[in-house]
């Protein structure tokens, strides 16, 4: 069984909302998989670009919270995607953050998504600021 950090299984209601599921959670690496649902499909019948966004921050930010101390919080500062191939109806999305940047007041985590065939669909890549308590 794939190891899940216990901060990973606690996801927010738009994850939930979503049908993200988290397949392993380590602060090196988080992976997660979003069945793609005829909610989530655009108007050309792919997957929506925004969901595709939507599952990279969710998941760095996943990352993010692994690698911080107790009491600490983390946002997304900026975020960039890169779009290489349309994600079809009824397939399994795979997204894989993995870690940049970890530093005092940032971290960078790159999110690569993935098709069923493993070519990759999307790179995204996100710098979130720690948040310490005042």
């Amino acid at each position: 069984m794939a190891e899940i950090h216990p901060i990973a299984l606690d996801q927010p209601p738009f994850s939930r909302h979503l049908g993200l599921r988290i397949v392993s959670a380590t602060p090196d690496e988080v992976v997660a998989e979003l069945p793609v649902a005829p909610e989530l499909i655009n108007r050309n019948g792919v997957l929506h670009g925004g969901a595709i966004m939507a599952v990279a921050d969710n998941i760095g930010g996943t990352a993010a919270f692994l690698n911080l101390a107790e009491g600490e919080g983390t946002t997304t500062v900026e975020s960039k995607t890169n779009f290489f191939r349309a994600v079809p109806p009824d397939t399994v999305l795979r997204a894989v953050a993995v870690p940049l940047h970890r530093g005092r007041t940032t971290q960078v985590w790159q999110t690569t998504l993935l098709l069923p065939d493993g070519k990759v669909a999307a790179i995204v890549t996100q710098t979130q600021l720690t948040l310490r308590p005042r």
